[in-house]
């Protein structure tokens, strides 16, 4: 083309050369040629203006084609990763948002483009469509990486459409049930929205789905990211620009991933796929370093990258939770630091009050409270609604089950306990015995009478009621929750006072259950055997409890580690004081392995000194290691164990047989043959009539009483000992949820 111009140029030049031949004979070739050019001027500045054109458009088209070029290889390469099995190291990416006006949403959708032009799968989800209880350990295995892009919305709360998914993160990841590695292999990223102007609760939702992950030992491919709707403090000018940049560093890291790009790791790893190394971008190096010098707290440790964790897993191992039952150690800790901050002037107090021969009264005991405002606080985030100053009530994971249709918890085999109308609550947090196999790590507040600030019944029970309502309405439309059960478990109708503490402490406890079954609401109290006088002076209970965790002196002491230094004459005149019940009693027995499973004739003369109506025998469940207690997996008895454990006991006593099974509970009722009417079992209970009987018992001053056998039902097929069933009411569906460890909780 370029010859071509050339040509054409140099006719033009000969045929005005011909033209001014004449007019320039008298002039030299030089300037001649000068003149020639002067005169052509016009046709070189087109000439060169075409040239240029032509050179960029070539350029143009070139790089072009060699960024398509690139492109292709990229996805063919991702295309050839998936397509080979043997070598998929990212089967797919998900992409879940909370959003409250859409930007979140768009966020996910635009991520989800990006993500398969680079030939990797994608997909979109709503939080509000997705049930984490079944789905989210299933990804731990699947190769998929999960992104969740959550706003934070009105006080720091989770947008609606993801409230129940934050709320069910929170409690998996301090419930020892679903333990510390439930979704270990879980790959996952977060991107929190906020806006900085709310600077109290700014990116909170983000913050808190990041932590509970990683509590839960998902990894985090990548640090997370924060996007702000305040202009004037966004990094980078926007949210939708702080999204941009927090999305190429993705991109980037999935790339990586799905070639199994490995970061450099140094010689000191102290977990499996967790590394420290060096990070070569300057700019991430310097704001990483502002970081840690802003922030030093907990939370912000949680902001630290995957190749930041190995760093951080012993922390991990050992978390700060603590839940209700840690109280003592917190309340001593508390102590410590108050005596402390107030050394000198508490000193002199002292030397005053002995000088004077003062001493704290009783009256001035009673003023303080069990918990402080800040415990509180702290005790609600773990998932407990605390109630004045000395109870609380929480959800038990039965009654989630059976809102589902999943089945209910054993009460319900053994005794037509509604799980989903079931209230688990206690008036007292406190307790008398340290239980080596407490459902928490920690000893809870102990004591041996109650010196603390007494809320009254009236309060406890209506807090304790309103707040039961309050977290079964937290299910409403959550994924697979039955629409007829959710509307009867906004009413309980029974009480399960066996949250935690001993309920049997609380100076009104006749008070409360007198409460109780004027709103017709069945109880079920269960107490540890340490306080004998308030059982005998207890008014009826639809069904009273005794925990019988070992039947000798010595194991006593090493299981339940009671307070009371005359804890086994206490003990065996609490079992006393259960036989002259007339209502329904029943001993609960916690087999711990190698601790108490031995004692077989011990037990059968317990058994024939309080003479039960029921005795459950149940294996031990598994709580994490701890330092409170030398409890490991070896103690915990296989169902087989205790089927065997439970035939051999019965056969030692002539009038109980084995009545029910609840496999799933890994736990068996033993009956008294008064129980078995015409060859049939009538171990469940008519709770209308017993309404009717504490009515009529009240009303009469406690002069017409009622014994256990004026409020029987029959017990159905299911439920007996040797059914296929197994204890599963075939009415609900079994759901077993795939996890790495095996599940052993009961209720």
């Amino acid at each position: 083309m370029l010859s071509v111009i050339l040509m054409t140029l140099l006719c033009i030049s000969s045929e005005s050369a011909a033209d001014t031949k004449v007019s320039q004979n008298g002039q030299s070739p030089g300037e001649n040629y000068l003149t020639l050019i002067w005169h052509n001027r016009l046709y070189l500045y087109s000439a060169a203006a075409l040239v240029f054109g032509v050179w960029i458009s070539v350029k143009t088209y070139l790089k072009r084609k060699t960024f398509s070029k690139h492109v292709s290889s990229l996805s063919h390469k991702a295309t050839k990763i998936v397509d080979r099995n043997e070598v998929v190291h990212v089967s797919g990416v998900k992409i879940f948002y909370g959003s409250q006006t859409g930007t979140a949403k768009g966020f996910a959708k635009e991520l989800s483009e990006d993500v398969r032009t680079l030939g990797i799968a994608a997909e979109v989800i709503d939080m509000k469509d997705y049930d984490p209880d079944d789905q989210l350990a299933d990804e731990c295995t699947t190769k998929s990486v999960c992104v969740f892009l959550v706003a934070t919305y009105t006080d720091g709360q989770p947008t609606d459409n993801a409230e129940w998914f934050c709320k069910w993160l929170e409690e998996a990841s301090t419930d020892f049930r679903y333990g510390k590695t439930f979704l270990r292999g879980l790959k996952y990223a977060v991107f929190g929205l906020g806006n900085s102007v709310y600077t109290g609760h700014y990116n909170t939702v983000g913050k808190n789905v990041d932590k509970w992950l990683w509590m839960l030992s998902g990894m985090r491919i990548m640090t997370r990211g924060e996007g702000d709707c305040n202009v004037v403090k966004s990094r980078n000018g926007s949210i939708q620009a702080d999204f941009q940049a927090w999305k190429v560093k993705f991109l980037t890291r999935l790339q990586a991933l799905a070639k199994d790009e490995q970061k450099n790791c140094t010689d000191n790893c102290k977990t499996e796929g967790s590394c420290k190394s060096k990070r070569k971008d300057g700019v991430e190096e310097e704001e990483e370093k502002t970081d840690l010098q802003n922030d030093n707290s907990e939370e912000d440790l949680m902001e630290s990258s995957s190749d930041e964790e190995s760093e951080l897993q012993d922390e991990k191992n050992s978390s700060s939770v603590f839940d209700v039952e840690d109280l003592g150690n917190i309340i001593n800790s508390a102590k410590k630091a108050k005596s402390k901050d107030e050394g000198l002037l508490d000193g002199r107090m002292v030397k005053l009050s002995k000088l004077n021969g003062f001493k704290k009264n009783e009256a001035e005991e009673q003023r303080r409270e069990m918990i402080t405002p800040a415990l509180r606080e702290a005790l609600t985030k773990q998932g407990y609604k605390l109630i004045g100053s000395h109870s609380g009530v929480k959800l038990c994971r039965w009654t989630k089950s059976m809102l589902r249709g999943r089945g209910g918890c054993y009460k319900h085999t053994f005794y037509g306990i509604e799980s989903h109308r079931c209230m688990e609550a206690t008036p007292s947090l406190a307790c008398a015995n340290k239980c080596v196999f407490c459902w928490r790590h920690h000893t809870n507040p102990v004591g041996t009478e109650w010196r603390w600030k007494m809320d009254p019944a009236e309060k406890i029970l209506q807090d304790a009621l309103d707040n039961h309502q309050s977290m079964i309405r937290q299910f409403r439309g959550v994924p697979g929750v039955q629409p007829k059960r959710y509307e009867e478990g906004l009413a309980a109708k029974h009480c399960a006072l066996s949250l935690v503490g001993e309920p049997i402490m609380y100076p009104e406890i006749n008070t409360f259950l007198r409460l109780l079954h004027s709103h017709r609401i069945s109880s079920f109290l269960v107490t540890n055997a340490q306080f004998p006088q308030e059982l005998r002076s207890l008014v009826p209970v639809t069904q009273l409890y005794v925990s019988v965790d070992a039947s000798t002196r010595d194991s006593l002491k090493r299981i339940d580690r009671p307070l009371f230094k005359d804890f086994w004459p206490r003990f065996l005149d609490s079992l006393k004081a259960l036989g002259e019940k007339r209502q329904r009693t029943v001993y609960r027995l916690t087999l711990v392995k190698a601790w108490n499973v031995e004692e077989m004739q011990a037990y059968s003369e317990l058994i024939a000194l309080g003479q039960p109506d029921f005795v459950e025998v149940k294996g031990v469940t598994y709580c994490g290691e701890s330092s409170a207690s030398t409890l490991t997996m070896a103690n915990v008895p296989w169902h087989q164990e205790v089927v065997a454990f439970v035939q051999q006991l019965a056969d030692m006593l002539p009038q109980y047989e084995i009545a029910c099974e609840h496999e799933h509970s890994n736990c068996l009722l033993i009956a008294h043959t008064k129980f078995k009417v015409d060859g049939e079992w009538w171990t469940w209970i008519d709770y209308d009539r017993f309404q009717q009987l504490v009515q009529v018992h009240e009303e009469s001053g406690a002069q017409q009483s009622f014994s256990s056998l004026d409020y029987i039902a029959r017990t159905p097929s299911w439920a007996l000992f040797g059914a296929q069933e197994q204890g599963f009411d075939p009415a609900d569906t079994r759901f077993q949820r795939r996890s790495k460890t095996k599940d052993i909780s009961g209720c």
